[in-house]
């Protein structure tokens, strides 16, 4: 497992204070790390026909792959939640799209409460290209 490193930590924090959530109230950040070292910073995005609103870390996964950088090492996802918060199930399938099971997502919640596991942990039955 790749370490975290607190810049990461960071920049899902950063994007806390960037998401555009007036329904909910409820932000999420992310930070998706690629094996050249770049980042990507994720955040939900909501809208008043709520199936339309895509989360954070979608949003990472997704500024990404247009850009055609598809080789990841970390994922951080960052909440105003006691505990870690958890991504929801989409978030988890479009993980498991573009990582490797065994890749290391780490979770965060207010002060700095913390926990890291694998994409394969978060879906361990993900649906994937062999299922078609």
């Amino acid at each position: 497992m790749s370490e975290i490193k607190q810049e990461w930590i960071d920049i899902a924090i950063d994007a806390l204070d960037k998401a555009y959530v007036p329904y909910s109230k409820f932000p999420v950040g992310a930070c998706l790390v690629t094996a050249s070292g770049k980042t990507y910073q994720g955040l939900n995005i909501e809208n008043a026909s709520f199936g339309l609103t895509n989360c954070a870390e979608r949003t990472a996964f997704f500024k990404a792959v247009s850009e055609k950088e598809m080789d990841f090492t970390h994922l951080v996802v960052a909440g105003h939640t006691p505990e870690p918060i958890s991504p929801c199930g989409a978030c988890r399938q479009v993980m498991a799209e573009f990582c490797d099971p065994e890749m290391p997502v780490t979770l965060v919640g207010d002060n700095g409460v913390a926990k890291t596991m694998t994409v394969r942990e978060l879906l361990p039955y993900a649906f994937s290209e062999k299922d078609l």
